[in-house]
């Protein structure tokens, strides 16, 4: 055999002139395993650290709700203390108006106001939790906001309406995608 013969698979290798033949590949660093991706947590995927628009929209609306609430506990509040101040009044007993609203007991509005306070509180507490909360708050965001979406269409229609609303988009903000890796994000 000699080294000239071009088919020997033993001979001396054959140099190529550039520009010829197959294009040229970039060799792969050595041999073995591939190497590993870089390592990026126990999720696997790069750690969120901004809040995503949607979710910091839902925050915003979540304190607007907290506003209205402590603004609704105002009006009852003052609502109860002027029907017991004003039930003796005896200007006010041939009033239908006032009869209509005197027909609510001052402890049944006073009620309304302790609940309101109370929801205007847990809409702080959940306002709160949106940077260090995880998928609980998420979900009980969604519960907050279907309850609050519910309780504004029947008791309070009216007034009620722009607590709807908001809650309806605080749902859905929360509840999307975005929402989800947010709260669903992993925390150092």
């Amino acid at each position: 055999m000699s080294f000239g013969d071009p088919n020997n698979p033993y001979g001396a290798p054959q140099g190529q002139q550039p520009g010829y033949g197959y294009p040229q590949q970039p060799q792969a660093p050595g041999y073995g395993y591939p190497q590993a991706p870089p390592v990026q947590g126990y999720g696997g995927g790069p750690v969120m650290t901004t809040m995503p628009g949607t979710v910091s929209a839902a925050r915003v609306m979540l304190w607007v709700i907290v506003g209205l609430q402590l603004l609704g506990v105002a009006l009852f509040a003052f609502t109860a203390a002027s029907v017991n101040a004003a039930k003796n009044d005896e200007q006010l007993k041939d009033d239908a108006a006032f009869q209509q609203l005197a027909d609510y007991s001052a402890g049944m509005i006073w009620g309304l106001t302790v609940f309101a306070l109370a929801w205007a509180v847990f809409a702080i507490v959940l306002a709160v939790k949106f940077n260090s909360g995880g998928n609980g708050v998420r979900v009980t965001l969604l519960v907050f906001a279907i309850i609050t979406a519910i309780l504004g269409l029947y008791p309070f229609v009216i007034v009620g309406l722009v607590h709807t609303v908001l809650a309806i988009l605080i749902a859905v903000f929360v509840g999307n995608s975005a929402g989800s890796a947010w709260f669903n994000r992993q925390r150092f």
